[in-house]
């Protein structure tokens, strides 16, 4: 016996963490009926989607910020082109001009997207997106009375546009979550009721 005992949830943490992702949810029990069907697809589901489903957040988020990065590369197709030179304009105390601020943001949408899409070099994908939803969330803040101009301080169309990206910021969290070896699990039947 070691005089410092390891806590339990140290132990099944560190077992968790070791192991493959793959549901802890039991087998699905033959039930007769229409209810034991429907459980049973459900528990095929889950199973599915524990094992499946931050894969597919990541490369959805990467599939996103690739596809806006390349939008910027072209002036005139995005629709936050102005927003973007903008915000980049205030945070840069104006020291980038404005082709080069929105080339600069376009390449930087573009590695986060391939970084998360390929699942290669994780970290920097990670620490540039912290960076970049930094620079995504500012103009609530930098240009506010822009973004809520609408009747009664509702938000404008850029406003509603910048509001989106907190699913983004929600997104990226689970994702920056894995790379420390947090998995999707789910214990028992009895815990999960």
């Amino acid at each position: 016996m070691s005089a410092f005992p390891i806590p339990s949830f140290v132990v099944r943490y560190a077992a968790a963490v070791a192991q493959p992702v793959r549901s802890r949810m039991p087998m699905a029990r033959r039930v007769d009926g229409t209810d034991g069907r429907l459980r049973s697809v459900e528990l095929v589901v889950q199973r599915w989607l524990i094992a499946h489903s931050i894969a597919v957040l990541r490369v959805s988020l990467g599939a996103v910020f690739f596809a806006f990065g390349v939008l910027k590369f072209f002036p005139g197709v995005s629709p936050a082109q102005d927003l973007v030179v903008r915000t980049t304009d205030i945070l840069t105390v104006g020291l980038i001009p404005a082709g080069v601020a929105l080339v600069l943001v376009a390449t930087l949408e573009c590695v986060i997207g391939l970084c998360l899409i390929t699942g290669r070099a994780m970290r920097v994908g990670v620490y540039l997106l912290a960076i970049q939803l930094i620079g995504i969330l500012s103009p609530l803040v930098l240009l506010a009375e822009r973004m809520f101009a609408g009747p009664h301080g509702a938000p404008t169309l850029e406003g509603q546009y910048v509001l989106k990206d907190l699913i983004l910021v929600g997104a990226g969290l689970v994702v920056a979550a894995t790379l420390s070896g947090a998995r999707l699990t789910r214990g028992s039947e009895e815990t999960a009721r």
